[in-house]
């Protein structure tokens, strides 16, 4: 499984976005016709700069997910691995990318959603599911999943990773790697060792997951672990 932040662009695109906030400057948006009709809105810049900063993820990602596919392309069915994403943007159309880019398949289990209407593009089709409610997709998100790498995120990303650690913490599920991509981003969003100092966890949940800062070495931690 892969989550992570439904915003992030890949670079190409988050990099337009920031010339574009840049080279408007502050002006607000006025109609151009009697009509009153207007142009493109603006681009805010904060954000634009933010998309630009964590471009890196999503090519990380997309990275990560042409390993997996690279990985299975020679293997027996049973060896094979996949790449599973929430089959939305950002983040997870990156691994979902990774992998149609090296020639695999990957799934999606979407979500249902104002702000999302369908699958990202490269989900394979067959492979594409859509669910109503979150419980019942992220049950099925742990059925399947060998591994699952963090990347980057906001609510949905915290709350899905929480889940998995809680149900392998409280054994109510298999354990399986869990890496958290971002080193210094989740350092810096939770402080893992102030949860020890207070007591509210033991030092030793802490081995419940790892940290990663490249493709590589997420990859590595899931061969490590199933001894590939």
């Amino acid at each position: 499984m892969v989550f992570g932040s439904a915003r992030f662009r890949d670079q190409a695109a988050a990099d337009a976005l920031a010339q574009q906030a840049a080279s408007q400057g502050p002006a607000v948006q006025q109609p151009v016709d009697a009509g009153g009709e207007t142009g493109p809105a603006p681009v805010d810049a904060r954000r634009a700069r933010a998309l630009a900063r964590n471009a890196h993820y999503y090519e990380k990602a997309r990275a990560f997910g042409r390993i997996v596919a690279e990985y299975s392309a020679d293997k027996e069915p049973r060896d094979q691995l996949f790449v599973c994403t929430g089959g939305g943007p950002g983040i997870m159309e990156a691994a979902n990318r990774g992998a149609h880019e090296a020639g695999g398949i990957s799934v999606g289990l979407s979500i249902a959603l104002p702000m999302e209407e369908a699958a990202n593009t490269y989900v394979t089709p067959a492979l594409s599911f859509k669910f109503h409610y979150f419980a019942l997709r992220k049950m099925h998100f742990m059925m399947r999943a060998k591994a699952l790498v963090a990347f980057p995120g906001g609510f949905g990303t915290l709350d899905e990773l929480f889940e998995v650690i809680t149900l392998v913490q409280t054994r109510k599920a298999r354990q399986v790697p869990i890496v958290l991509f971002g080193t210094d981003y989740w350092k810096g969003l939770i402080n893992f060792e102030m949860l020890v100092d207070e007591g509210v966890i033991s030092e030793k949940d802490l081995e419940l997951f790892q940290f990663a800062d490249d493709p590589a070495t997420a990859w590595n931690i899931i061969k490590t672990f199933y001894r590939l």
